[in-house]
């Protein structure tokens, strides 16, 4: 593993630095040896902060401790990745496999291979394809929303302008009488009004 040391207002010893290489042994365990890692320790007045980055091929995990230690705070930080570390890995796990689409199940089941001729000498070989009893049918994506709908009742010319404010291609209002009406955008950006009996 790459390990990246950088101090701030801070110096590294070697005691140090078998300290943070005692950590990350342990996370090497856990993620695996293709990553990289930055610790950056910086000091503050009384506080001692490490900061620990472990860079995998997908995932980067960062760890961050404070105290007025600077061994607790690497501590610290390496728990933050052990405990990051520890729940992707279960994430991994429990993630079920998805079942094969119906079309790729179906193609894998064997074509019937029938000959066409007139004699066995003569016959041509033909590929007879099955499918499916039951088309298949998408989903449609339905989001609800409340703003095409208008609840005081209005006038044509006020639902025009509303229509047009809110920016939508439906807008359903009711008129002063009470007859629901529906002002739908046409393609060419015509506004057409229906009424519902």
């Amino acid at each position: 593993m790459i390990v990246d040391y950088t101090g701030r207002q801070f110096e590294i010893t070697p005691k140090i630095r078998k300290e943070v290489e005692a950590g990350l042994a342990k996370l090497v365990k856990i993620v695996g040896d293709n990553c990289s890692s930055k610790v950056i320790l910086t000091a503050e007045k009384q506080r001692r902060i490490a900061e620990i980055t472990l860079t995998r091929r997908t995932k980067t995990l960062v760890g961050h401790g404070e105290s007025t230690d600077v061994f607790v705070a690497i501590d610290t930080a390496i728990e933050h990745i052990e405990k990051q570390a520890l729940k992707l890995n279960t994430r991994k796990r429990d993630v079920k496999r998805a079942i094969k689409p119906a079309w790729k199940q179906e193609a894998a089941e064997p074509e019937l291979a029938v000959a066409v001729g007139i004699a066995s000498v003569t016959a041509v070989p033909v590929v007879v394809h099955k499918f499916p009893a039951k088309a298949k049918m998408t989903e449609a994506h339905l989001v609800k929303s409340q703003e095409a709908v208008a609840v005081q009742p209005m006038t044509i010319e006020e639902a025009v302008k509303e229509c047009e404010f809110r920016d939508r291609g439906v807008f359903i209002f009711r008129d002063k009488k009470g007859t629901i009406r529906v002002l739908h955008r046409r393609k060419d950006g015509k506004l057409e009004l229906i009424e519902v009996p």
